[in-house]
């Protein structure tokens, strides 16, 4: 009996011990807090959690916080996420660019034109919501998220998860554990100013960060008996440091949320506290030095990390990553929200099929087609399963179309030939029909201009335009150029050069298709009034002298491809510009007029050389006049540095404007530009060609240059536009010549 005794209590005695050898488990809950790029520490801070093998239960962000919380909650792991933000662009996602290639000709024109778009609704000038839609961001998002796509229980995720929006219109916090994944985490990074509010369920949000931005009791309310807490928020700022719009507002958001972490970092059991302060909100460009300072908190912090780990009776989640998904095989496209722009007119900016695999990559290409027109205050989209166990999805896609018909829009400019120039653009969208535009441009400066256009957008059907422009600037031309003209008035003995004004009055009306953006044909009739003259020279009876005043009335045609990634300084991509015009009629001012055809395309090509930064644009260009007679005023003339030069003018480095010309021409560029800082540029130019009359038919086209150039020059990419100063000389003429230019061309 003793002995029976005796070995009950061992039995109980070793279970004991086997107890206190088997802690009960600890349920450990973390929280991020927002900062915007400083964010980027909770991913440094995430790698030495998992090195030290605490298993993470909970998971409540805010923000930039709620981004990284997110991801990490779906499944990816630390070294993930590193590897996916090292990659980002931040620059981009922000500022919503869209890659030029989305843009339709006439959305191409519009971003490389204007430096400041301003709503004009009722002729009275507002602001935007914001500097950024978030499109890019929710793209990115829904890309990264789809592993995860049908789970509308944020609890049921890898890792139970919660984010804080703040409602705009009550100004209380809202806990996101239900609904889009996306669309939640996008409406709690929503910062005032930077990006528009997100409406979800009737509440319209913003950055959950300005009422509560370290979530610490929403987190234990989960159940969490220890917190881990990584805090990325800045102190409130000196009055010294207070130097921008910016800093104020941060300060301000700052208020509340600096003084309620004074009690919540004391509940907090491993408080995380990355140093910061030599960074912005937006220094998403010095991400890795954030990663790296958040590890570094994180590791003074190891010893108590371990014990932690080591009061949990099981490990961190096996297997804790997720793999990359390319494609998605959609069943059907249902929209809602679109009640000004047709299905077709959607489906056909978007481009990709609706039904059968489409790639990711294909996805965003199609959004931001859709996203380029600026129709659009909002395009949100989800892919709901069809049926269950099968693998399709059918496009759920919720548009919010932007009340803003009517724009008010500025641009600056300087060059050599028109001198300085103000532009002013007052833009009407749906002016007589759901898909149509009406532009008007006055240019105010040295020289007035104006430039009026109607189009109506059928996307891959023919679509219709009208355009009336005027334009003129005066510049002195070579004696020896004139003196090879056939119609031009007695020049006065003595003089090198003479003073020369243009004047130019073009109407014409068109039809034009497009395809994938990139590609358009079209045809029109076309009305021009040319007049040339000059004080500087009179006729006689002390009236200037007139070279040309006449109407001229064409049908042309028109072939473009431009998939160049940047206008100014191309990378990559190819140009083809080819146009065809058949004169029949004029008022003939000089009585030479027979009918004639003219016949001019360029071909251009840039890809990137030795490395990316550096890149190789060549390009060659043509014309001939098809018949001769009366062809004269608008004959190919060649010289100086520009672009949407009007008529047959043609830029030629190392000779001033209207330097030599033709009724034909061949020419040949070829430039290296490198890149050697952001939006820097430093590049090399030649340019050969041959210019005169007949020079087709007596093969003076195929001999050795007769004219060639050089220029080394230096430009800047601004929001006005490029600033450029080019240096360039020939060989033949023996001397330089600067040029200049600020803003974008128009």
């Amino acid at each position: 009996m003793k002995k029976h005794v005796l070995l009950l209590l061992c039995m109980v005695v070793w279970y004991g011990n086997a107890q206190d050898s088997n802690p009960e488990d600890v349920k450990v809950g973390l929280v991020l807090s927002g900062g915007g790029a400083k964010g980027l520490a909770h991913i440094g801070a995430l790698k030495v959690i998992e090195e030290a093998g605490v298993r993470i239960d909970y998971i409540g962000g805010t923000s930039m916080g709620a981004i990284i919380g997110a991801l990490y909650a779906s499944g990816y792991s630390a070294k993930q996420l590193d590897s996916i933000f090292q990659v980002v662009d931040f620059n981009e996602l922000i500022q919503d660019n869209v890659p030029r290639s989305a843009r339709t000709f006439y959305e191409k024109e519009n971003s490389e034109r204007y430096a400041l778009t301003l709503p004009f609704d009722n002729f009275k000038i507002s602001f935007p919501r914001a500097l950024s839609r978030g499109q890019n961001i929710y793209n990115l998002l829904v890309k990264l998220l789809y592993p995860v796509n049908d789970v509308e229980d944020f609890s049921k995720l890898p890792i139970p998860f919660f984010c804080i929006a703040t409602n705009v219109e009550t100004g209380e916090p809202v806990v996101l554990d239900k609904g889009y994944l996306p669309e939640a985490i996008l409406a709690s990074g929503s910062f005032p100013s930077l990006f528009n509010p997100v409406e979800i369920g009737g509440n319209v949000l913003i950055d959950g960060g300005v009422v509560n931005n370290y979530p610490i009791n929403e987190v234990k309310a989960l159940g969490a008996e220890k917190i881990i807490g990584i805090d990325v928020q800045d102190a409130l700022a000196e009055r010294d440091e207070l130097s921008a719009a910016t800093d104020i507002l941060m300060q301000i958001n700052n208020y509340r949320t600096v003084n309620d972490m004074k009690k919540k970092s004391e509940q907090t059991d491993v408080y995380i506290k990355p140093d910061i302060k030599a960074f912005s909100v937006v220094s998403f460009d010095r991400g890795q030095y954030i990663i790296a300072n958040g590890e570094t908190a994180a590791r003074e912090q190891m010893s108590q990390l371990r014990e932690l780990a080591a009061q949990q009776a099981a490990g961190p989640r096996p297997g804790h990553h997720i793999e990359a998904v390319d494609s998605i095989d959609i069943s059907g496209l249902t929209l809602e929200g679109n009640d000004k722009y047709s299905r077709a007119y959607i489906k056909g900016k978007l481009r990709f099929t609706t039904t059968g695999k489409v790639s990711f990559l294909k996805l965003d290409q199609g959004l931001a087609n859709l996203s380029a027109t600026n129709n659009f205050e909002s395009i949100r989209y989800r892919f709901v399963k069809d049926k269950e166990g099968e693998d399709q999805y059918d496009m759920h896609m919720r548009l919010q179309e932007n009340k803003r018909t009517m724009l008010l829009r500025f641009g600056l400019h300087y060059d050599g030939l028109y001198k300085s120039a103000v532009l002013l653009n007052l833009t009407k969208k749906q002016f007589l029909f759901d898909d149509d535009v009406l532009s008007l441009d006055v240019v105010l400066g040295d020289n007035l201009r104006y430039n009026l256009e109607y189009y109506l957008d059928k996307g891959f059907y023919w679509s219709f335009g009208v355009k009336s422009s005027y334009n003129r600037f005066a510049t002195d031309v070579s004696v020896d150029f004139l003196e090879d003209s056939e119609q031009q008035p007695p020049v006065v003995d003595g003089l090198n050069r003479i003073g020369v004004k243009l004047s130019d009055l073009t109407n014409q009306i068109y039809l034009q298709t497009v395809f994938r953006e990139e590609f358009s044909v079209g045809a029109g009739l076309e009305h021009k009034r040319l007049r040339i003259e000059s004080e500087t020279i009179s006729q006689g009876d002390s009236r200037k002298a007139t070279f040309e005043d006449s109407d001229y009335y064409s049908a042309y045609s028109f072939m473009k491809l431009d998939t160049y990634d940047n206008r100014y300084f191309p990378k990559k991509g190819l140009y083809f510009d080819g146009d065809y015009h058949f004169y029949f009629a004029s008022s003939d001012y000089n009585n030479t007029f027979n009918e004639f055809s003219m016949l001019k395309a360029k071909a251009g090509m840039a890809t990137p050389v030795f490395y990316r930064n550096v890149a190789l644009n060549l390009s060659a260009e043509a014309g001939s006049v098809l018949g001769g007679a009366g062809a004269e005023p608008l004959q190919y003339i060649l010289g100086g540095y520009g672009n949407d030069l009007i008529n047959n003018f043609k830029p030629f480095l190392g000779y001033d404007f209207i330097s030599f010309g033709g009724d034909s021409y061949v020419k040949a560029t070829a430039t290296l530009d490198y890149e050697f800082m952001r939006k820097n540029h430093v590049n090399f130019t030649a340019n050969f060609a041959n210019a005169g009359n007949d020079i087709f038919e007596h093969g003076d086209w195929f001999q050795a240059p007769a004219y060639t150039g050089y220029a080394i020059g230096y430009g800047l990419e601004t929001f006005i536009g490029p600033i450029e100063l080019k240096y360039s000389w020939s060989p033949e003429r023996g001397k330089g010549l600067w040029f200049f230019n600020l803003g974008f061309w128009f």
